[in-house]
């Protein structure tokens, strides 16, 4: 090893073969051109302990394509559901309506229809063979800024039939005068309804929800049941109920059963009205729950059961279809309130609401405030 002036040697071959300049010969300034870095075997030159520049950018094409794949799944599953929605009712035929809120007020309905049902399935379901049609629930629920409520408007309810449009003629026809809520879908369907409830509350109806027999049960069946717990057991032979008290999971055809019975109770359609309002929210709550509605082979077959059956108003869209759903749940966790409509007593057998409470109900509604009317039935 060679050594001038008190400076180590360098060994110049080294640092040839290692990439540095060429030693240069005496006398001559400059290097000669540097010659490329060979990576040690298996090694990287650019490997400094930060993320590869190329593993980044493949990261962000995975990501990107996700995305995009998730944005088609949720676009395309959004405008299928839309095309499948029965917007059948028209809320623009409705005459004289109350002026807009605050919030989203549905109305929902449970009728009597029978479409797509056979003569076996009439029999096994025990909803007889009627003819005209009829609705045995009928509930509002409001959404806003606050927790949900939910009001069951029960059917035998004293109201005053308005002056109406009717639905097919196009013509105006006179006031039908004190009748049953329910007489009212009887006479002309979901406008009358929509306009009858209108009319007696106040209350502007933003949204028409309606669902039948058949297509009741079938949302039931297609979610493998819905598990309720009875506080106590009952039996009815209009029905056909006869369950007991505890755990259990009802099929659809137990749980139109169940919605429907009122002869077993003292309270008659009061205490159904309890029944139906317990039921949906806790069908919401299942439909709504991760198990569900993040598997596609139990969420399709809901959506389809349900969007098959289900007549909407016009203006009915898959968002505002699931807010409704999403807002049911949140009344069977408790972040809610479900009351039936405030009853002062009976008028020819039918039911009274309580007009005050009724006035005070609606205009904490109609301001989104939180609902402080109580009711003991």
């Amino acid at each position: 090893m060679n050594q001038r002036r008190g400076v180590q040697n360098v060994d110049f071959q080294d640092r040839y073969e290692r990439g540095y300049a060429a030693p240069r010969p005496n006398g001559i300034r400059g290097t000669e051109p540097q010659r490329p870095m060979v990576p040690p075997q298996g090694g990287d030159p650019y490997d400094s302990g930060r993320p590869r520049p190329r593993r980044g950018r493949r990261v962000r094409r995975i990501l990107l394509t996700v995305l995009v794949l998730l944005l088609l799944v949720v676009g395309g599953t959004y405008f299928w559901a839309d095309s499948h929605l029965r917007k059948e009712v028209d809320l623009g035929k409705v005459v004289d309506r109350p002026g807009e809120g605050e919030g989203t007020n549905y109305l929902i309905v449970g009728s009597d229809s029978r479409e797509g049902m056979s003569k076996q399935e009439e029999k096994d379901l025990h909803t007889g063979a009627a003819e005209g049609r009829r609705t045995d629930s009928m509930m509002i629920l409001h959404v806003g800024a606050g927790d949900p409520t939910l009001i069951s408007l029960p059917r035998d309810s004293n109201v005053n039939i308005p002056a109406f449009r009717g639905s097919e003629s196009g013509r105006m026809r006179p006031a039908m005068g004190a009748n049953k809520l329910n007489s009212a879908y009887a006479f002309d369907g979901p406008q009358l309804l929509t306009r009858t409830v209108e009319y007696n509350t106040g209350l502007r109806v933003d949204h028409y929800a309606e669902i039948g027999f058949a297509g009741f049960a079938n949302v039931v069946d297609a979610m493998g049941g819905v598990d309720m717990n009875l506080d106590k057991g009952f039996q009815d032979k209009w029905s056909g109920a006869d369950f007991q008290a505890g755990e259990q999971t009802l099929d659809g055809k137990q749980a139109l059963v169940y919605v429907r019975t009122r002869h077993a109770f003292s309270g008659s359609d009061l205490d159904r009205t309890k029944n139906q309002q317990k039921f949906l929210s806790t069908l919401s709550n299942q439909a709504a729950s991760p198990s569900t509605a993040l598997n596609p082979l139990r969420l399709y077959p809901l959506m389809s059961a349900g969007l098959d059956t289900l007549v909407v108003d016009e203006d009915m869209n898959p968002y505002q279809l699931g807010r409704m759903f999403l807002a049911m749940k949140d009344v069977n966790s408790g972040q809610g309130k479900s009351m039936n409509m405030p009853i002062s007593g009976s008028v020819g057998g039918n039911l009274a609401w309580d007009m005050p409470k009724v006035k005070q109900l609606v205009n904490e509604l109609r301001s989104d405030s939180a609902v402080t009317v109580t009711n003991d039935r």
